[in-house]
Parts: structure tokens; sequence; C-alpha cells
């Protein structure tokens, strides 16, 4: 039976054998009862965990399926690795959580709690009598919402660990008290009502004619065993599981056909069946309420659909919109992630630091509870999460070996050696693979056994009892503590990483059963049949009717609408509402010179910074940032070096001892956790503004960026937002401290990132504007911005001649901020003599050389107008093309390299404008920046600029 890879058809075959060979218990239990005498869940939760296990198991065989003949794109599934539906089970469905790949399982159960919270908290208030008990709510959770007070003592460990401690082993099974659930947890069996056997107590179970009926029906449709010429898998041609076909796999199904139409569609029993019937309307057709009834698959059906229309990659698909495959949904408190490896687990560190933060944060007007405004400023609108909630982030053993990683566990347990509070529970899930790398024997173990500050617990995926017992003891050790776990779950993989991955390349046969022995979901109903709660026969038939469910799903969200433009693709990606933010800075301005503004002349020393005389462009940034602090009370700063020191560069200077330590603090030195801290706490509803010391440095944790910070909106159409700010001094000109480390000048990488906002302030009266928008925009529309802010010219004081003081300029006061706003994308233009005979585009540094090159070439009678770019990403087209026809002549004066500078896209802007004036380039050498005076032989030079302009005015 067992082929070189596992196949569907070997799971199923398999899975099939097990359960039929399963000798029924001498005695029925009572599903109401625990499913052994010291497990602390009944029979009819475990039965819950089964039906979410074998929903998540028949959606990676519906993948396969759907891939066979083109309609599917995602293949990599959860097969083995269903224990971790004892883990959702063990949260709460208000835990926020950031899900790895393979968590079908988890996010049926996670849809199924909500789904019954929501059902309850609505029974519950339309009950009008408080003495009156209302209907115990369908789905596996608790039978009221969730409390938002203080954390409830739940089970916790037997003898519980000292501070800082690691546990020796695994937590036992019996762990729990037996028939205990933990307080906020989410089993209670009432998924069952009216599906169990009401006979339970019979010893033997003949099931009904509709159970044998299911059973054939799922066995015919998905695997076409039923008719000739229509077998589940062609073994003679790769790729085309689970396609009926007349040939060999060459077909594709007519799209526009429907289950009626379609004989291979049609229930043996040729029921009348509506594709928008539900479990409960299955359960009324089977009176007897035997075990089979599909009761268990009607609380899991819309996460199967949600799942399936990601497969297809469906335009209706909850979270993404056909943008990607991914486990999200803001109404089950499930954050997206895209990435394959570890990237999201600096976020979940940054979450938890947050939700921490926050908990503790009511003295500035924020209370506890989902959707209620923090703080009085212009800002994310709700802080999502109960106070007491803690973070879940799942991710495989090959992950715990990337960098990613390595950065998230370290400052998790760095902030817990330095006593503060990081309530993240991750969750490794264990299968000894990274698609063909394999883990070494114990090295999982001992790394996470090894992690400083971070509490380990272990389970076997395939034992539920087991993984809930555990589980529910880690969360509750978090929740309790408010400090960070992880919870080593051992899985299997099966069906391989992918459809395409042939795994007889690095797997032997006998691996491969060995493997399958430990299919989780046969271990469950080896469990239930056992125990006495249902029968091999019947557990097949709620797998069965469970597989044709999602098989009609599946047809159904076939038919569904794709993605049918660019526009549509990119209309989540980063919105923009100029309107909206010139408003937010607009209200900003109101308050500082209305209600608040005693509390800014307060906050300024008594001399609010636009009565200290012309600043620089450091001096205007800190000023800038204190504003934003007193008008945004959920914001924070932070970075190395930011707070007691003040900065490398004195930017943020006195503000820690103005707004406190909890808002402006020291991290460790690390890039990719800076940036992470700043995803999770933007996402928490903060508004942070983290700052990477070096442009240089940002290169080490560009991923955070690209694949954590920009995608968010992207793959949840706005349902989640990480806000966020990133300071980063940068470009190059610094004198007496040289080299490529602190004189970097590329920021090619930013400028690829979709939806990213890059702004570069040349001169303060920009810096402060610039900065007020782009904590506006975040606040608004969810915005992630990066603040270039050019070292060389922090401090410059004069333009053209020393003690000019031509650099330093006024900061506005509140009153002229709106006359002074600097929408994103909208450049400067400074003219020299009569502008008419040149254009220079340029930005940062290049700004203060060109207006000195403008100077000389005025003398020689020549007009100049010199365009700020000021953002280079978007690019202020508009002001491009207009400054460029002006004049017929432009000069692009790029400070960064020839190769991937910013000079390249104003050139390409130009060209698709259809400009059909001169064009040159003056830019930096594709060279990384030496030490010294050596530095100036690949740099931009005002000479360079100088002779740049009179070799284009000569043509």
């Amino acid at each position: 039976m067992l082929s070189h890879v596992t196949t569907p058809q070997d799971l199923d075959d398999r899975f099939r054998e097990t359960l039929a060979a399963l000798p029924a218990a001498v005695r029925r239990r009572d599903p109401a009862d625990p499913v052994s005498d010291d497990a602390p869940l009944t029979g009819a939760q475990v039965l819950d965990l089964f039906d979410a296990q074998v929903t998540s198991r028949q959606l990676d065989l519906a993948g396969r399926w759907l891939r066979g003949f083109g309609e599917g794109f995602y293949t990599i599934g959860s097969a083995g690795h269903e224990g971790n539906a004892a883990v959702a089970a063990a949260l709460r469905p208000t835990d926020p959580a950031l899900l790895h790949y393979r968590s079908g399982a988890f996010y049926c159960v996670r849809a199924a709690q909500a789904a019954a919270d929501s059902a309850a908290t609505v029974g519950s208030a339309a009950t009008a009598d408080p003495k009156q008990s209302g209907p115990v709510p369908s789905g596996p959770v608790p039978s009221g919402p969730v409390p938002s007070g203080p954390v409830p003592s739940g089970p916790v460990p037997s003898g519980s660990v000292p501070s800082g401690s690691v546990p020796s082993g695994s937590v036992p099974s019996g762990s729990v008290p037996s028939g205990s659930v933990p307080s906020g947890s989410v089993l209670t069996g009432s998924v069952l009502s009216g599906s169990v056997p009401a006979d339970f107590e019979r010893s033997e179970s003949r099931p009904t004619d509709r159970e044998a009926r299911g059973r054939e029906s799922t066995s015919a449709e998905w695997r076409g065993r039923e008719s000739a010429g229509t077998e589940w898998r062609d073994r003679e041609s790769a790729g085309t599981e689970w396609r009926d076909r007349e040939s060999a796999g060459t077909e594709r199904p007519d799209r526009e056909s429907t289950s009626a139409k379609r004989p291979d569609l049609e229930r043996p029993d040729s029921e009348a069946t509506d594709p928008e019937s539900t479990g409960r309307e299955a359960t009324e057709r089977d009176p007897a309420g035997s075990a089979s009834a599909v009761g268990g698959f009607a609380a899991y059906e819309d996460a199967a659909r949600d799942v399936l229309r990601g497969m297809v990659a469906s335009s209706q698909e909850p979270i993404a919109g056909g943008r990607h495959k991914v486990f999200g949904r803001a109404d089950l408190a499930i954050v997206p992630t895209t990435s394959t490896i570890a990237s999201h687990l600096p976020r979940a560190v940054g979450m938890g630091l947050a939700v921490e933060r926050l908990r503790r944060l009511d003295s500035v007007g924020r209370r506890t509870g989902a959707g209620v405004r923090v703080g009085g400023g212009a800002g994310p609108a709700s802080v999502p999460w109960p106070p007491d909630a803690i973070v879940v982030c799942s991710f495989g053993d090959a992950s715990v070996n990337h960098a990613t990683a390595t950065a998230a566990f370290n400052t998790a347990g760095w902030y817990d050696h330095a006593g503060l509070r990081i309530p993240v529970l991750f969750v490794c899930e264990d299968n000894g693979l990274g698609i063909s790398v394999r883990s070494p024997e114990g090295w999982v173990e001992a790394t996470l056994r090894a992690k400083p500050g971070i509490r380990y617990f272990s389970a076997d995926g395939a034992d539920p009892v087991q993984t809930y017992a555990v589980a529910a003891e880690a969360a509750a050790w978090v929740r309790r503590n408010r400090r960070p776990a992880v919870l080593h779950l051992r899985t299997v993989r099966l069906m391989g990483h992918a459809g395409a991955d042939a795994e007889s390349a690095y797997r032997s046969t006998a691996e491969l059963a060995e493997e399958l022995d430990r299919d989780p979901v046969a271990a469950t109903a080896r469990l239930l049949v056992d125990a006495g709660v249902a029968t091999g026969e019947e557990l097949l038939a709620r797998y069965d009717e469970t597989g044709w469910q999602v098989r009609r799903l599946a047809e159904e969200v076939l038919g569904e609408p794709k993605l049918a433009s660019a526009a549509d693709v990119v209309s989540a990606l980063a919105p923009r509402r100029p309107v909206r933010v010139a408003r937010a800075v607009a209200d900003a301005a109101a308050r500082a010179s209305g209600p608040g503004a005693g509390a800014r002349v307060e906050a300024f020393g008594g001399k609010p910074p636009e009565l200290a005389g012309p600043m620089s462009l450091a001096q205007s940034i800190n000023a800038a940032l204190a504003d934003g602090m007193l008008d945004h009370p959920q914001m924070a700063i932070f970075g190395e070096d930011v707070a007691a020191k003040g900065g490398v560069y004195g930017v943020t200077k006195g503000l820690r001892d103005r707004f406190g330590a909890a808002r402006v603090f020291d991290t460790l030195l690390d890039e990719t956790s800076v940036l992470g801290l700043g995803l999770g706490a933007g996402l928490a509803g903060m508004l942070p503004v983290p700052e990477i010391q070096y442009l240089a440095y940002l290169h080490n944790a560009e991923d955070q960026l690209r694949g954590e910070a920009a995608t968010m909106q992207f793959f949840s159409r706005g349902a989640f937002r990480n806000p966020m700010v990133v300071r980063v001094a940068g470009l190059a000109y610094q004198e007496g401290f040289g080299g490529h480390f602190h004189n970097d000048n590329s920021v090619a990488v930013l400028r690829d990132v979709p939806g990213l906002v890059v702004a570069v302030p040349a001169r303060p009266d920009d810096a402060a504007p610039m900065l007020r928008t782009c904590l506006a925009s975040a606040a608004v529309d969810g915005s992630v911005c990066v603040f270039v802010e050019p070292i060389a010219l922090y401090h410059t004081r004069d333009l053209y001649a020393e003690g000019d003081g031509e650099w330093l300029a006024a900061y506005p006061e509140p009153g002229a901020w709106v006359s002074g706003h600097v929408p994103i994308g909208r450049a400067r233009v400074y003219r020299v003599g009569s502008a008419d005979d040149l254009t220079i585009i340029t930005f940062g540094n290049g700004v203060r050389m060109s207006l000195r090159a403008a100077a000389v070439l005025a003398e020689e009678g020549v007009g100049i107008r010199v365009v700020d770019l000021r953002w280079l990403a978007p690019l202020p087209v508009a002001d491009i093309i207009r400054e460029s026809s002006a004049t017929g002549r432009v000069l692009v004066v790029d400070e960064t390299r020839r190769s991937g500078g910013v000079g390249e896209g104003v050139i390409a802007a130009l060209v698709d404008a259809g400009y059909v004036g001169a064009a040159r380039r003056v830019a930096g050498v594709d060279s990384f920046v030496p030490l010294g005076p050596a530095a100036r032989h690949v740099l931009v030079s005002a000479e360079a600029i100088t002779d740049g302009a009179r070799t284009l005015l000569a043509r």
C-alpha cells in the first residue's frame, strides 16, 4: 500500500484500516464523563477535537485534489500536526495568535470558539430575566463570554518551578485534575448535543443506513472508487491526485458546472442537497442522533470555507482576499503570517511587550477591553485584546535555527531578565524536518531548554489529552506570571512538505510507515474507541461525512470570483487618505494651542520650541518628537541608546526625562528585535517610533520591514495594521567619523518595498512637518514610514559661508502647522535667479550641495530651480514632471549610487511621462564608502554638480 511518498491515498487507506481494526469497547461511556479516569477532558470534548482534526485532514486532501486539476494553488498542509487543535482548545479565543502554515486544526477550533462565544454573548444579552438560563450554545467553547478582569487562577503546576528555572521534563497527562478545564478555555462538548449516541450504553453499535451511505459517499466522491476510470489517484501520473477523470488526468472540470450536473458529486442515496445545507439539517435528518451525524462539522464549516477560499485564491477569502493562503481573521484574533520561517517571532515579542504595557496604562485614559479609543490623539482606534491576554506564536522545528527566532527568544529572555513582562507562549511544532533537512536528534529540545528566561514545556502532539493538559498549564503559567514560555509539541509530517515534494529522495519507506503509525487523528480515534465514547465505524462515518461536506464547499468556492485587476490586488497595500492625514495634523495643532497648551508649555520646561530661536535639523526633530509624544499618549520611542544617552547624535536628548522610561526606553543591540518590538507594538494599539542607529545596521533586519511590516495590510485587507515610524540616521558626508557603516548611502532596498513611505528631510523647517505627517499617516492609515535623517546635516548651521546660519530655521508654533503641512509625496522647490535655465532634482545632502552650486551658477547668469524630493517613496512624480518641463534641462543629483540609486527612479518617471528635454545624472560611485579623505572620490560633491550643470547647459 505504501508508496515512495506518503500520498493522500496512503494516508486515507491507513486511517480507514486503523479505524476498521479498532475493537469496540465492552461498555459505552457517557460522553459527559472524563475520557479516562485521570483525564482533564470529557469524551464529548475529545470528540470535538476529533471533528476539528478530521476537518483539517479533509482540507489537506482537498488541497491536493484541487491542485490536481489546476484549481488549487496551495498544498502545504497540516497533516500530522493536528494535535495543535488541543493547543487551541487550551487557550482563549481572545488570545492573539500568530500561526505557521500547518495550523489547520488550530484554526478550526479557534473559529468554533469565537462563533460560540459570540452566540453565548448574544444569548446572554437577549435574556430578559437573569434568573432564566438560555440554551447552551453549540460549539466547543465556554458557555459565556471571557471575563476581562483579573487573571483567573486556573490549573497550575503542582510544585511550582522557581522563577527563571526550567522544568526537567514533560508534564504528565494527569497533571491537570480529572475533569477540570481551566477558566476561559474552550471545550465544553456542546457541539455534541444531539449528535452523540443517545444509547451510549449499548455494547455494540450497528451503523445506520445513513452512516453507511456517508461512508460510501465520501469513498466514491473523493476517491472515485465506485465507478471505473475515476480512480482517486492515478499512480502513473504524478500531480493528479483526487481528480475525477475519464483519461489520465488531462481534463479540467467545467467551471460552470454544478454539483447537480456532475454525477460524481451526487450522493449515492440521491438525497437532494442544497449547497447551503448545514450540519444542523443533516442532524435533523438523523433523528437517532448517532455519532455519525454531522453536528461536529457544523462548528467548523466556516473555518473550512475560509481555508478552501485561500487555496483557490478566491477574492471572498476573509483575510487576504485571494492574495495569499494564510491563517488569519481579525474576529478570531489570528494575525496573518506569510513567512515560511520565523520572521513573525520578533513581532510576537513586541505584541507581548505592548499588551503588558497597555494593561498598565489606565492613567492616560485607556480603559480595558476591545473597542476603546487609546488616549486623546489621532491614533489607532482601539486596543484589540483583553488586558490579561497572552500572545501565542507557533513555528516549526527547523525555524529554531533561524536568526529571527534566535533574536526573538533572546529578546524575550533579555527583557524577562531585566524584570519586564512578556506574556508570550511560543509553540514549536517539531516534526523533525525542515523540508528535507533533518533536525538532529535532541537538538530542538536542547535548544529550547537552554533559552534563558523562557519556561519550557513539552507534550506529544499525538496524545490530545496530554497536549491539552500541558498547553493549559503553559497558558495558565504565562497568563498568571506574564512571562514567556515555550511549548515543545512533538508531531509528524504526513504527505510531505507540499504537493510537489518527493520524499523518496530523503526518507525511507520504513520511516514513512512509522510516521503513519503516529497519525494524531488516528490516535484521537483510538482514544475515543478505547474509552467507549464511539466505535470505529461511527468515527469513520464522521470522517466520511466531513469529507463530503468539505468537497461540497470546495465545489462552491471554485465558482467564486478571483482578483480581477492590478487595482484589485494593490487596493489593500497601503491606503493613502491625505485629507484625513491633513485633518489629523490640524486637530493636533488645535489641541496643542488649545486644551493641551498648558501641558505643552510644562513639558518644554516653560519655553515652547517656537520661542527657542533658530534650530538645527536635530533640534527640530527632537521638538517634533516631543510634540508627537504629547499628542499621542500611546506613542513610544525606543532603540539603542535613545533613552539615557539621548541618541548617539543627541536627537532624543531629554525625552526620557519628560515622558518617562515607559515611553522612551533603550533596547538591546539587535535591529531585528527593535523592529519586531515596533511591529508588535503597532499591532497591539501603540504608535511605535523605533530608531535604527545607522542606515547600515538596518540591512541586518530588512525583512522585518519588507516581509512583516509592509505586508500586513496587504495580506489582511486592512483588518490588521502595524503603524510605525522608523527613524534611521543615515547617508554619508560625516566629518571625522567615516567608513561604510557610519556613511552608508544605500536606500535601494527601502524603495523596493511596496507601500513603504520613505522620507528624507534635508532642512529643519521640513523635518518637523514631515515627521508630523508620518505620525499622522501611521495613526490614520496604518502606514509604515521610514524617516531617514541625514547625519551630516544634524548639526549643520550654515549654507554658503561660515556663520551665515542659513541652514537653521525657527520651529513653527502650532497655529502654523496647518499652513506648513507637508503631504506625503510632495516636493519642495527653491528658485535661484530666473530659475528658467536648469532644474536640479535631488534630496538630503544633495539639497545643500545643489543650492551652493546654484549660487555659483547664478553668478554666471544661470537661473536654477532646485527640487528637494523630500519623499523617496512614493516619489513626487507630478512635481518632478512639472519642474523638469519648466526648463527642459534636468540634472539629477543622487548622493546614493549610480546603480539602484534614487536617480534611476527619477529618470524612469521622466521617460514614462514622455519628457523630451535633456537629462543628466550626477551620482555616487558604485562602491562602499571608504574611510577618511578617500570618501571624496566616490561621493557627489558641489563641484561635480556645478560641472554637470555646465555640461548640460552646453548642449
